[in-house]
């Protein structure tokens, strides 16, 4: 069906002067205050599209809302196909059921549009009724957190206004990430002074996540301690320790809210990654194969990466509109070509630009759709490109560790090994605990190596080796690295362990290769140092 502008105008829907909340009809609740839709008291998956659809029908109940009507409530002056929305009514009479008597909620009336076949009560929220909290059911589907006031374990207790300001500056760091919701300042500091226990303030806030930490000062320095705990079984997630010079109370401050937001980040996506899908016992959504899909990414294998993009695929055809399904599209696309599993690089590759071109548009200031768009346009041998979508990344959320890690790789891809450094290693402080980390670790080792500093291009190969011994690439970059260094021995190991290890069909280094032959020249003839059988040559992407 050809698309169509829709009518900018909510044609038989009308709102009243004060529009109703809640509606109730059989056994849900939908709230639209919190933007949630509960059943017998649980909230429910439900698609934001959905949602919205779902309100421009109960608003009128037993009469009929154009085709046009709906689109303009879900798709607002967008063009759209009209078969979204058949897909979308499709999935709410699915997860709404049949009514007690057997019929449907919805009804369809032939050449005109939907009809809301139930009884609803529409009801006004009590005036004193609390504003939904972030993070709560207002945001459902998403992780939330609350940073709790960290304490000041320094014997001057004036020092409160640099521990209180750290804590709003780390809530200040996270609410740029828009993977999971932050609860504002005044609702978390009024525990300040109170111990409470992580599962209390989960009940209290309704988050997943709880953020605690303690800061000592003793004169020039800062001791920082973070600890990240999961409210539902209040166990610990992630903690760490900063110890830092203090030449700058806001210059610290800064570093610190920078250095945990991009800590906590990968963690929350590794926990929230496989949530309630993988118990479902039915009516997945869109959003919950997403999070299924990002299960399998963040296991780094050739077959659950490859299981992820069918998920992503599922969820792009599900839901056009989703942005992330296209973001982690574009995202498995590049990790399956880069880690040398495509049989068909090119084309793979391909399926990736195109999926990040749709959720940059989408959804253009999530930092994710241009992370997905700079990592497959590397790989598309169009590192200009990355690196621009790399900075716009950046630009959106500073603290973005993967849009500061992509800079770096597009710089190298391009021929600029000294630019590429301080962008690795900036990400890479930030990312410390992204499972992911040994290909930057490769690319931070070749970097030096180019740029001519070969201790410090040994010590990034040395700890990608220890993240990930088994990828092919790591142990070529470390035999190269330990040639450099004259250390013979050492690079007869690594390259011994190489050409045990299978060649993989693609190559991950292939458009730095392809854009720079001097550096694969100086590769080839730092291997040839090496004594040994001669390795085989890894074939482009």
């Amino acid at each position: 069906m050809e698309g169509r502008k829709v009518p900018n105008s909510s044609e038989e829907v009308v709102a009243d002067s004060v529009e109703p909340q809640l509606f109730a009809f059989g056994t849900f609740v939908l709230d639209m205050q919190r933007g949630a839709l509960m059943r017998e008291g649980r909230r429910v998956a439900i698609g934001h599209k959905g949602l919205l659809l779902l309100h421009a029908l109960v608003r009128a109940p037993m009469q009929v809302v154009s085709k046009s009507a709906l689109m303009e409530a879900a798709w607002p002056a967008a063009i759209v196909e009209e078969s979204n929305l058949s897909v979308q009514i499709a999935a709410l009479r699915k997860m709404l059921g049949s009514q007690p008597e057997g019929s449907e909620w919805i009804a369809t009336v032939p050449r005109a549009g939907y009809r809301f076949a139930g009884r609803v009560n529409s009801l006004h929220p009590a005036p004193d009724a609390p504003p939904a909290l972030p993070g709560s059911p207002a945001d459902p589907g998403r992780p939330s957190i609350a940073v709790l006031p960290f304490a000041n374990l320094s014997s001057d207790k004036q020092q409160s206004y640099l521990v209180d300001g750290i804590t709003e500056d780390v809530i200040t760091a996270l609410t740029r990430f828009r993977w999971f919701r932050v609860i504002g300042r005044n609702s978390s500091f009024v525990y300040k002074h109170r111990s409470v226990s992580a599962k209390q303030v989960g009940r209290d806030l309704d988050v997943d996540y709880v953020l605690e930490g303690s800061v000592r000062r003793s004169g020039g320095r800062l001791r920082v301690s973070t600890q990240l705990v999961e409210t539902s079984c209040a166990s610990q997630v992630w903690a760490e320790r900063y110890d830092l010079e203090m030449e700058e109370a806001f210059a610290v401050q800064d570093a610190i809210a920078e250095r945990v937001a991009g800590a906590i980040e990968p963690e929350l996506l590794k926990t929230a990654s496989f949530p309630a899908a993988s118990r479902h016992t039915g009516n997945l959504t869109a959003w919950e194969i997403v999070r299924q899909g990002t299960w399998y990414f963040h296991q780094v294998g050739q077959q659950t990466h490859l299981m992820a993009r069918e998920l992503f695929r599922e969820a792009c055809r599900l839901d056009p509109e989703l942005a992330e399904a296209h973001l982690w599209l574009g995202r498995v696309s590049a990790g399956i070509v880069a880690y040398g599993w495509s049989e068909h690089p090119s084309d793979d590759i391909r399926e990736g630009l195109d999926a990040a071109l749709v959720a940059v548009r989408l959804d253009e200031k999530n930092p994710y759709t241009h992370y997905a768009l700079a990592i497959c346009s590397a790989y598309a041998n169009a590192p200009e490109q990355a690196v621009l979508a790399a900075e716009r990344a950046i630009e959106i959320s500073p603290s973005f560790a993967l849009g500061h890690l992509v800079l770096g790789m597009a710089e190298l891809f391009r021929g600029n090994a000294s630019g590429a450094i301080a962008s690795l290693e900036h990400g890479l402080m930030l990312n410390a605990n992204d499972p992911q980390n040994f290909v930057w670790l490769n690319f931070l080792a070749l970097a030096h190596l180019f740029g001519g500093d070969g201790s410090s291009a040994l010590a990034a190969a040395v700890k990608a080796q220890k993240v990930r011994p088994s990828w092919r690439p790591v142990q070529e970059t470390l035999a190269c690295c330990y040639a450099a260094a004259g250390r013979l021995a050492e690079a007869r190991s690594s390259r011994a362990l190489t050409s045990e290890m299978e060649n993989a069909s693609g190559d991950a280094l292939g458009p730095l290769r392809q854009r720079n032959p001097h550096w694969q020249e100086r590769l080839a003839g730092l291997l040839q140092q090496v004594p040994g059988d001669p390795l085989p040559t890894p074939q482009s992407s």
